[in-house]
Parts: structure tokens; C-alpha cells; sequence
């Protein structure tokens, strides 16, 4: 069902020009030195002036001693005030924000000075329509006194709107889940991603000292010699150690999960996921064997499936 906008109650409004919102108020504290102190602390303002026996106030302050608190107090709003929001509440113009205001310090307040003051209802814009929505800006003009001695003046301006309708948020749409990273395949590990692709789990030998070498690499790390053939490995090994991934998240792999590092039959060792048993079941020792998955798109990964027979005697 469309919203109806509400009413231009400009005409209402002009009305209020002129009358008072406060008359003869009081300050309820009179100047002092604590609420000097706890203003500049939260300001991060450290001018001596604020300080000492010869303290005056902050001029920003102004308004500060004439804030009526939580529990309001009296002479907060005069009736004209009061009945000027209930119209514009009635009328839908339920929100409200400050927009700005404008100060003048004609003399500084010090501790002990008991502040007293005066506002007007001084204009009512006409309807104005902001990305808050449609409503009024309603300024006010106060002149703070010490002793009848005018002190500064303070040109308040808020805006009291009826909210913008925002539109129902579109439903979450679900988004396909991201493919898994493939292998960098280049000339040093072809050979070895040919053999995946064969359901093969091939090594590395050195032909000049026989030394097995994993993962790829395009010279033998103990003597150096660029000559190498294949020893296909039997698919059997041990969990040498392990992580258990919690964060960060990457695409395409759903945290807590297991990453191990598996101690070949042969003798090497390979980085490899682990099958067959939640993460917080592998062990260090525990026995497995090679298996080949299948990725969404093509292509083929070599892990490891945790074995029946393993030492923890629990079932894969």
C-alpha cells in the first residue's frame, strides 16, 4: 500500500515565527570548574586559559550551560514550542536532526557566573525536501545573560522531516560457490601434473645419485645434476605433521580444515589435504592413503584419505 505524503503545513508553521521557546530559564549548574575540566578532556583541548585559579570557560561551551539534561527541567519549552512539534509530529513530520548553528561570545563566562536566557522561534523554512526526506528547518535564536549582562547569542537550526521511504532490501541473492584454485602447471612440474592425470603419484630421481627429490624441482638438491626420471610412488604414508586452517577465509574452502604434511613410503614428504576424518581427528602418525579428487571444472587433485587401519583404531 503507497505511503501517503504528508500534508505542506507551512501556513501552521509561520504562525509560531516570533513567539518564545524559552523565557527567563536558568542555567542548572552555575559555571564551574568540573564540567570546564571534563569538557576540554573530551575535546583534547589544553589551553591554560581553561585552568587555574583565573579559569574562564570555553566560549564553545555556550549552550552546554543551558541544556536542560535527560529529566529536562523548568522553563525547558514554553507551551508555544511544545504545541509547534506536536503539529509537526501530527503532520508526519516525525524525525529530526540539528543541522547547524551560530554562536557569538561577547564576554567569557567564568566560575560562579549562574546563566540565564531567552529563545525565540525566529523562521520556518518552507517545505524543503533533503535525502532524510521532506520536512522544516526551524531555527531558534537564544541571548545568554549573566546578571542581565548579554554573554554570547546561539542561532540553533534543526531539521524536522518525515522520513524518506527506503525500499525493501532486495533478498539476499546466493552466489555460486567459488571454483577451487587450480595448479600452476610451467615446464619444471608438467610432467608431474600428466601423471595426476593418470591416477599417478609420480617422484623425482635423480639419475647421477639416485636421490628422490619432492616437490619438483629442475636440479637435484644434492648434487646438483639437471638429469632426473620418475619413480611412481605406492600411495601409502603417514601424517608427519599438520594445521588446522581456522582464518583467514579463502574462496572456495570452508573453515576449520585440516592441511597435512605427508611422509612418503618412499621417503619424501608432500603438502596435501586430508579425507576421511574431521580436523580435529587428525593425528600426527596416523596412517593413510593417496586418493585423487575430481574439481569442479576439469582437472584433478592428489590428497589423502586417513586409512581404517590407522593408530587410533577409529573408523575413516
Amino acid at each position: 500500500m503507497p505511503v501517503r505524503p504528508p500534508s505542506d503545513v507551512h501556513h501552521l508553521l509561520k504562525a509560531f515565527e516570533g513567539r518564545p521557546a524559552a523565557v527567563s530559564a536558568s542555567a542548572r549548574d552555575p559555571v564551574n570548574l568540573p564540567m570546564i575540566r571534563h569538557w576540554c578532556e573530551a575535546m583534547g583541548d589544553t589551553h591554560p586559559a581553561y585552568t587555574g585559579e583565573d579559569a574562564i570557560a570555553p566560549p564553545t561551551m555556550l549552550q552546554a550551560w543551558t541544556m536542560p539534561g535527560l529529566s529536562g527541567g523548568p522553563g525547558a519549552r514554553t507551551p508555544a514550542y511544545e504545541e509547534l512539534f506536536a503539529l509537526l509530529d501530527g503532520a508526519g513530520y516525525t524525525g529530526v536532526v540539528a543541522t547547524d548553528c551560530e554562536q557569538e561570545y561577547v564576554r567569557p563566562l567564568r566560575p560562579g557566573d549562574r546563566p540565564t536566557f531567552d529563545t525565540v522561534i525566529e523562521a520556518v523554512s518552507p517545505r524543503k525536501t533533503t535525502r532524510l526526506g521532506t520536512g522544516y528547518f526551524i531555527t531558534t535564536m537564544m541571548r545568554v545573560r549573566v546578571a542581565g549582562e548579554l554573554v554570547g547569542t546561539h542561532r540553533f537550526r534543526i531539521l524536522k522531516y518525515a522520513p524518506a521511504t527506503v525500499p525493501a532490501p532486495e533478498p539476499p541473492r546466493e552466489e555460486p560457490r567459488p571454483a577451487r584454485p587450480r595448479p600452476v602447471i610451467n615446464r619444471d612440474n608438467a610432467p608431474f601434473w600428466a601423471g595426476v592425470a593418470e591416477h599417478k603419484l609420480l617422484i623425482q630421481r635423480c639419475t647421477a645419485c639416485g636421490t628422490l627429490r619432492f616437490p619438483w624441482l629442475p636440479g637435484c638438491g644434492r648434487c646438483g645434476s639437471p638429469e632426473w626420471g620418475t619413480v611412481e610412488a605406492c600411495g601409502s604414508g603417514t601424517v608427519h605433521s599438520y594445521v588446522v586452517v581456522h582464518h583467514p577465509p579463502f574462496p572456495a574452502f570452508d573453515p576449520p580444515y585440516a592441511v597435512v604434511l605427508v611422509e612418503l613410503a618412499e621417503g619424501v614428504r608432500m603438502i596435501s589435504n586430508i579425507t576421511g576424518v574431521p580436523h580435529d581427528a587428525v593425528r600426527i602418525g596416523m596412517s593413510v592413503e593417496l586418493e585423487f579428487i575430481r574439481l569442479d571444472g576439469g582437472g584433478e587433485l592428489p590428497v589423502f584419505r586417513a586409512r581404517a587401519d590407522r593408530p587410533d583404531g577409529a573408523e575413516s
